[in-house]
């Protein structure tokens, strides 16, 4: 390995130079991922493979400005050069980077990333004087050419740009390795890919007229923006504030604000957002910008309804709050755009022609309401009516209200039912396609003629419950992905052993296999109306990681020794299991068996096979269990209640379909306490299992924590419980739970649901992290009064909880000698893991439906409601 070094000098705040030295480390190993190598190169993971014709090397400007056509499928053989990315990075934000990364790891893709800036013979300093562009095309190049020589030239390689000053220099300089621009490229290389012509002529008229604005605003993009080197000083300096754009669902015309990020070099004593009223203010930003706010003076300030309305004279309403002036700013200039793929619904045929019949360009509506509508030239005009179509954003003239995008391609016509649910999936990006060939050959084989059956080496090295543990599920009626099963038994001395035993899919899934890569990339399984989409291949997710009945699985259990009388923990431990779970039964069957109702037994189909006595028998046990379990529930329940734990009120919905796939009929879910049972089994299981993982791994530990609401959120909440003459205390979990049940109207028990209803939308969402990240005091989970509180319960649908059954197993293994920390994320990658899950949570309850829809197809129900206390847990 070679240590160089990088030296920057930087200016500081006070005007003095300050030289940055930075160790830059080079080794000649750096693996190429070709399967055409002859050298010693590593050749475990993705590699590109034998059967294209030549290699191509995009620029750093390529990959900026034609990712979307990068990313079609049938262009192959693509080197994405580790400078490109970064500039990518640097450059275009983090959602084009997370992009990029996520095309280099998708197994579908004919595409790698060289780490071209850490091989020894690769990297290129940068010469002094020399242009950070030129710099980067020239290491590109360089690049090229050893990735040309290391594969002793079996395969041309070529280099698309559109730096004409590189096509002269390097275009003949080495035998073997080409250098042509993008559109040269896809003439010669790929004549019959119509789309992928149409989106590059798309993109090249775009930043043509980009360019030709930018002349005409003396090389600024807008000219009511600021240079960015005084907004730079500015928000160093405190006089202005960076955030990010939030554009008002409701008063998407007149509201917006910025929230604030990071820190400037000045203190501000802002605690709130910033409200920016009206559009002209937002000055061209849009909907999720990081832009730079100049704000207004205190006597400037708006109130909330005051942007409603122009008239700032407006009359206030005794004790409303809302109209107190808020911080109140502009938009001076965008620190980093969060253009991406819109979708968009194309005109009809009337409201094309009163567009204007010669018009060259065609205003397009947003699907997001919180995004302006934009313009876009398009040959198919006629062909897309009444279309959702993508579009990207590509430039905004001075001289228009409305941005400047290109066509991308079509998803179906409004109120298709599939072209709908596209729709859904772009806009919350799902990723909806099948699971690769490189995945399914992960898989362990289980048919029909030939079932999977349990390894005897592994079984070894588990726990057999297979004879001593009466194990059964309780679900859902029509679920198949059955993660979780519960026992109870009594011990030989008396006490009663309390086990949940969930599916042990880390077995299944090895760390930074594809399908592990997948399922970290889709963080969960999302669940339409009509339909669902799984992290897990459906040989995992619905067969040999569910706990079906009547066959052996393996699990990871959680076990604890509790008092015969008191039901108080005697001890715990956790283990590799395996099982046989006896009973796959629903809710309501359970139910019915708590209740005494034993015309629900035909409707347990492990009982119906049995002789009477037999099944007499089974019975008794059964029911004994359920009874057990539910005592158990209560007694653990009533100590949450104790420490303030909060009993919300939520509707879960279940969506009858007819024969067309249209909602004949949505019905809400009855509470049973059954559910209650199993809820309290489950959050038993994620706190003990997050104490565990937790003291083993203190600094890098995935937990769950809910933070206290704030207090202004409660306010509808205490007028509405006045109104009907209570008093509603808000200062901790624990007063606002014993005040909500005082809170009780014996003539009209809808009241106490109402308030509970509203509290619920008063809290925070739940959120994961990284343990290293926060301070302990900060761990509290507000809803369910825990100290320490993680997800372990479902891995089948969960990332989260395969990242925690991880952890959990190396805890158990840490005092044996394997190196248990291998696999595990150390706090930094972890954080940035919680990021993505809880971005990907976010979008799985989000209701993402248009009106017009809502209409014609309710299937298109949003990413459907499971319950909206699953956020609070």
């Amino acid at each position: 390995m070679q240590r160089t070094e990088k030296v920057l000098q930087l200016r500081g705040l006070q005007g003095r130079s300050v030289r940055i030295v930075r160790e830059h480390y080079l080794r000649p190993d750096v693996p190429c991922r070709s399967a055409l190598c002859q050298a010693a190169c590593p050749r475990d993971g993705k590699l590109l493979s034998d059967d294209v014709t030549h290699y191509v090397v995009p620029d750093w400007k390529i990959v900026q400005d034609y990712l979307e056509i990068l990313e079609f499928s049938e262009l192959k053989g693509i080197i994405f050069m580790q400078t490109a990315c970064q500039a990518v990075q640097h450059q275009r934000g983090r959602r084009q980077y997370n992009k990029l990364r996520n095309l280099v790891k998708d197994a579908r893709h004919d595409c790698i990333l060289f780490a071209n800036e850490f091989q020894q013979y690769c990297y290129l300093p940068r010469e002094r004087g020399e242009s950070m562009e030129k710099w980067q095309t020239r290491s590109i190049y360089n690049a090229a050419v050893w990735y040309y020589n290391h594969c002793l030239g079996q395969l041309p390689v070529v280099m698309v740009t559109e730096d004409e000053d590189a096509i002269r220099e390097y275009g003949g300089e080495t035998e073997g390795v080409f250098v042509i621009s993008f559109k040269n490229y896809l003439d010669n290389f790929w004549p019959d890919l119509k789309a992928v012509h149409e989106l590059c002529d798309s993109i090249l008229q775009s930043r043509r007229e980009r360019e030709c604005e930018s002349q005409e605003n003396n090389g600024k993009e807008y000219p009511e923006h600021l240079p960015m080197e005084v907004l730079e000083a500015g928000i160093k300096s405190g006089r202005y504030i960076q955030g990010v754009l939030n554009v008002n669902k409701h008063r998407a015309q007149m509201e917006a604000f910025v929230r604030l990020q990071g820190a400037s070099g000045k203190e501000t004593d802002l605690q709130s957002d910033i409200l920016i009223h009206g559009t002209k203010a937002r000055n061209r930003a849009i909907h999720g910008d990081v832009v730079a706010v100049e704000l207004l003076l205190q006597h400037e300030w708006k109130g909330r309804t005051a942007s409603l309305c122009e008239n700032d004279t407006e009359e206030k309403a005794p004790g409303d709050t809302s109209s107190e002036p808020m911080p109140t700013g502009r938009v001076v200039g965008i620190i980093q755009k969060n253009w991406r793929d819109y979708v968009v619904t194309f005109p009809s045929k009337e409201e094309s022609q009163s567009q204007g019949k010669n018009a060259q360009k065609i205003l397009v509506t947003p699907w997001d309401y919180r995004i302006p509508k934009i313009r876009i030239s398009t040959q198919q005009a006629e062909a897309l009516q009444d279309c959702r179509v993508i579009v990207r954003i590509d430039s905004w003239e001075s001289t228009s209200v409305y941005p400047n995008g290109h066509f991308v391609r079509v998803l179906g016509r409004i109120g298709d039912l599939e072209g709908e649910t596209a729709v859904i999936l772009v806009e919350n990006s799902i990723s909806v396609a099948p699971f690769s060939e490189a995945q399914m050959c992960e898989m362990p084989s289980s048919t029909s003629e030939n079932p999977w059956k349990v390894n005897p080496e592994e079984e070894l090295k588990r726990i057999d419950l297979r004879n001593t543990h009466l194990v059964f599920s309780i679900d859902p009626e029509g679920c198949e992905d059955v993660d979780d099963a519960l026992s109870i038994r009594t011990l030989a001395n008396g006490n009663l052993e309390l086990g949940v035993h969930i599916a042990d899919v880390t077995h299944f899934v090895a760390v930074n296999s594809y399908t592990d890569i997948e399922a970290r990339a889709r963080a969960t399984t999302y669940y339409l109306a009509d339909r669902r989409y799984d992290m897990l291949p459906s040989i995992l997710s619905a067969d040999l990681c569910s706990l079906l009945s009547r066959v052996e699985r393996y699990a990871v259990s959680v076990m604890w020794e509790l008092d015969k009388n008191s039901y108080e923990i005697l001890r715990v431990w956790y283990n590799r299991t395996i099982i046989q779970s006896s009973y796959k039964l629903v809710y309501e069957v359970a139910q019915g068996l708590l209740d005494g109702d034993l015309s629900v037994v035909d409707d347990i189909l492990e009982l119906k096979e049995l002789d009477e006595r037999t099944r007499q028998q089974k019975l008794e046990e059964l029911v004994w269990a359920i009874g057990k379990l539910t005592d158990i529930a209560r007694r653990v329940r009533a100590k949450r209640d104790r420490c303030g734990a909060l009993e919300l009120e939520g509707v879960e919905i279940r969506v009858q379909l007819d024969d067309k796939k249209n909602i004949h009929d949505l019905i809400p879910k009855q509470p049973l306490e059954v559910h209650e049972t199993v809820a309290e089994c489950m959050i038993l299981a994620n706190h003990w299992v997050a104490k565990m993982i937790w003291e083993n791994f203190p600094h890098h530990t995935l937990l769950r924590q809910h933070p206290p609401p704030r207090q202004e959120f409660f306010s509808e909440l205490r007028e509405c419980a006045s109104a009907k003459g209570f008093s509603i205390d808000t200062r901790s979990n624990k007063a606002l739970a014993d005040s909500l049940s005082k809170a009780d109207d014996p003539l009209d028990p809808t009241v106490n649901k109402l308030l509970r209803s509203m509290a619920t939308q008063a809290m925070s969402n739940a959120l994961y992290f990284s343990t290293g990240s926060c301070p302990e005091e900060e761990f509290h989970h507000y809803g369910l009064a825990l100290d320490k509180y993680t997800h372990f319960t479902s891995p089948i649908r969960r990332y989260a909880d395969i990242v925690v059954h991880r952890l959990l197993m190396a805890a158990t293994l840490k005092d044996t000698k394997v190196d248990v920390t291998v696999n595990l994320f150390s706090n930094k990658d972890l954080e940035e893991l919680c990021r993505h899950i809880n971005n990907r949570n976010r979008v799985r309850w989000m209701t993402v439906m248009s009106s017009d829809v809502f209409e014609q197809h309710l299937v298109q129900w949003a990413l459907i409601l499971i319950g909206s206390l699953w956020v609070l847990q």
